[in-house]
């Protein structure tokens, strides 16, 4: 995937554990954990603005795109995954 969570480098900037990021957003662990591990498919703006929030961010700061070559692309031309429905 061409976009990279950085959301450990914003952790380790601003002393914060992932659990305590969880309580004060009201994510659970879990999907703050997928996130964090770029396993994560989607985001909600409301998400990715509740986390902003909580460590005085800009998305920028948490998401980053990197140009990936022909070989790294799981996309079809048509953008959608193989088996996407």
């Amino acid at each position: 995937m061409a976009i990279n969570v950085k959301l450990d480098d914003m952790l380790y900037a601003r002393r914060m554990s992932l659990t305590e990021l969880s309580e004060r957003v009201g994510i659970t662990l879990a999907n703050l954990s997928v996130l964090k591990t770029g396993k994560a498919r989607a985001i909600r703006f409301s998400t990715l603005d509740a986390i902003c929030d909580v460590l005085q961010c800009q998305p920028g700061d948490i998401l980053e795109f990197r140009a990936c070559d022909a070989s790294d692309r799981t996309h079809s031309d048509t953008g959608r995954e193989p088996n996407a429905a």
